[in-house]
């Protein structure tokens, strides 16, 4: 086997195992996003909350309710007034309904069924991060790559050499301090 068949059926090789590693990490991230959304729709599902957070969830859905039946029969009401030939501008339609859209979903985000409900996706998430997070150790390290894991472990094995060198050097001044 000549020099450059060997070097070929290496390089071969080596395409070989970064394909699977790639398909690999493409199928777990599959899995990965398939049971992120999974937890998020569970999450949602679950977000009713028991009887007393239903009073409280039912209590801002309302002031959200009513907030807007408000912002409507004063946009009805600058309207009759624009048609009775008042000035109204449509900035003020504008401001009417950002502000009673602000009003309405601090009604709403107030509830502790909101959140619960945010709760349980950030839960979702982080678990979702923390398993993206195996995939990509476990695919650098399949590649031959060093992980995070493994650069942590250089640097304290680093710092560990640092703290052992000054402390030699301390002795060695100590002892060439005595012999002088």
């Amino acid at each position: 086997m000549s020099n450059n068949d060997r070097l070929q059926e290496d390089w071969n090789e080596l395409a070989e195992n970064v394909n699977e590693a790639v398909a690999q990490s493409v199928e777990q991230n599959m899995e990965a996003s398939a049971a992120f959304m999974e937890s998020w729709a569970d999450a949602m599902e679950d977000s009713m909350p028991e009887s007393d957070g239903m009073a409280s969830a039912v209590e801002g859905y309302n002031g959200a309710y009513e907030v807007w039946m408000n912002a409507a029969e004063e946009m009805f009401e600058r309207t009759a007034d624009g048609a009775a030939g008042e000035d109204v501008s449509v900035d003020e339609f504008r401001d009417i309904w950002l502000q009673s859209a602000n009003e309405a979903f601090k009604e709403v985000m107030g509830t502790s069924a909101f959140a619960a409900a945010n709760g349980r996706l950030v839960s979702a998430m982080m678990d979702m991060q923390q398993q993206v997070d195996e995939i990509g150790e476990e695919t650098l390290s399949e590649m031959g790559m060093p992980t995070a894991a493994d650069l942590d472990e250089i640097g304290e094995r680093l710092v560990e050499l640092e703290r052992r060198q000054h402390s030699v050097e301390a002795k060695l001044e100590r002892i060439l301090e005595a012999v002088e």
